[in-house]
């Protein structure tokens, strides 16, 4: 049957954005690769981030939402649940209202209590403190700056991010690495807010992949692959572009892992780019593409145009709501602290040995095993001894579009799954929300193959699933 009308995907509420530049300083902890020589950070690339959206309904009735897009690799559950609570006081908004993701960068430090003691450490409590009073007031001012707005959506692909499962014949183990054998996932997903004269405020991306441009050789504060593609939109469009992460377990920058911040230019505007040209596909704000009929040439020729939408689909667009939600996953034995920290401790011993005896590759490998019993420790505290932890999501509908954010790093089955199900949705999908503690969530027949997600996750077999079908039920309810 041919249809007369393809929808535009739009949202109409009350829109309020601010941003801070949040750069640490030089010389902060920054060693985020096991692999890494360094321990401080030498100088800065390009600045960080943070972004507060204020997003509210078209009347003055019904919640809102704040969302929080921040330029870091994540904050433990505890700074995390501070840094909500500041920006809800702030904003007036409901902390259960308060939705926190992060770009993920792995060069821009890692702000957690157990890096106070290393190098560089004892500049993180300043530096988080600044955070917490940057991202009060941007959460202020976000609401302060709130108009009457429509967002337009458009679906491009991008093809810079690929499968990092990769299998290593030789070695006859899986590395984390460019596995060209695998399709990536390669959806992108726009939106372009304007106000009620069409003037674009601002532009929102939704992509998938790992910012790990820049690995273990680079010494440098940086936004990674997020920062030229934020640059090259904005110079493009002349308002600010908003990145939201997509759902990257297994994606990472096909041309990735160096030190060479050139690279990490490329990959941004290589997203850039996609993001452009799914932009230029949008039509006016609030129409929809439809037939005309008929015209008499050469040819008897079908016309379609924009046509502004109707009453229905106006009401549709104006629909707002949301609420977070947690879903019981059951978890794997956790490893021994007592045991950990034996291992942190051998690790080290055997690291310094080999610094001394000038085995710098032998030195390199202990380090890497040290930090990470480190990181386990540190993530311990927070996984209950129940045998099942809380796994939290949150799902936002704002007129055609499903903005949907859950904590963790989840395989990007999730996404897909989530389109698959529902293909008349527009479906903006974020993790890193929280429960960072609980890591990767893979899909069930990738457990036991020695894939790197799995050995720092506590979640069992098929919670990826469970997860998939907890977003969808709620979706269905709604």
């Amino acid at each position: 049957m041919t249809t007369t009308t393809r929808p535009t995907p739009t949202s109409r509420l009350r829109f309020g954005t601010s941003r801070t530049d949040i750069t640490p300083p030089v010389g902060i902890y920054h060693r985020m690769w096991g692999a890494a020589s360094h321990d401080k950070a030498a100088g800065i690339h390009r600045p960080l981030f943070a972004d507060a959206l204020a997003l509210l309904p078209i009347s003055a009735d019904g919640p809102g939402l704040l969302r929080l897009l921040i330029d870091l690799v994540g904050l433990s559950k505890n700074e995390l649940d501070v840094l909500k609570q500041i920006a809800a006081d702030a904003s007036a908004i409901p902390v259960e209202n308060v939705v926190v993701t992060f770009s993920h960068t792995h060069a821009a430090g890692w702000m957690t209590p157990d890096r106070v003691p290393l190098p560089g450490g004892d500049l993180i409590p300043g530096y988080l403190a600044d955070l917490n009073t940057a991202v009060a007031r941007i959460s202020r001012q976000a609401v302060e700056n709130v108009q009457e707005a429509v967002i337009s959506y458009a679906t491009g692909r991008c093809g810079m991010a690929a499968n990092r499962d990769c299998w290593d014949a030789d070695a006859g183990i899986f590395v984390c690495g460019y596995n060209q054998s695998t399709p990536a996932d390669d959806t992108l997903l726009v939106g372009r807010v304007t106000d009620v004269d069409g003037k674009i405020l601002a532009t929102l991306v939704n992509y998938a992949c790992h910012p790990t441009t820049l690995a273990w050789d680079n010494q440098l504060i940086s936004p990674d692959y997020v920062g030229s593609l934020r640059e090259t939109v904005e110079d493009a469009t002349g308002a600010v572009c908003l990145f939201m992460l997509g759902v990257c377990g297994e994606l990472g920058p096909t041309d990735g892992f160096v030190g060479d911040t050139a690279v990490a230019d490329r990959n941004g505007r290589e997203v850039a780019y996609a993001a452009l040209s799914a932009l230029s596909s949008l039509g006016p704000p609030t129409a929809d593409f439809a037939y005309v009929g008929p015209v008499i040439s050469g040819a008897t020729l079908g016309a379609w145009a924009f046509a502004p939408q109707d009453d229905a689909r106006i009401t549709q667009s104006s629909r707002m709501g949301g609420s977070g939600f947690a879903v019981q996953l059951p978890t794997r034995t956790a490893p021994d602290p007592v045991a950990l920290s034996g291992d942190l401790e051998d690790w080290e011993t055997r690291w310094q040995e080999a610094l001394d005896a000038g085995k710098s590759r032998e030195a390199a490998d202990a380090r890497a095993m040290a930090e990470r019993a480190r990181r386990w420790l540190s993530r311990l505290h927070h996984i209950p001894a129940s045998g099942t932890a809380p796994f939290h999501f949150a799902i936002w509908r704002l007129g055609d579009a499903l903005w949907v954010t859950c904590g963790g790093e989840p395989y990007s089955l999730l996404q897909t799954e989530l389109r698959r199900r529902f293909p008349d949705e527009t479906i903006f999908v974020s993790p890193l929300s929280g429960d960072m503690h609980l890591a990767y969530l893979l899909p069930k027949d990738r457990y036991g193959l020695g894939l790197y997600q799995e050995e720092p996750s506590i979640l069992a077999p098929g919670c990826l699933e469970k997860l998939i079908d907890a977003i969808a039920e709620k979706i269905e309810a709604e």
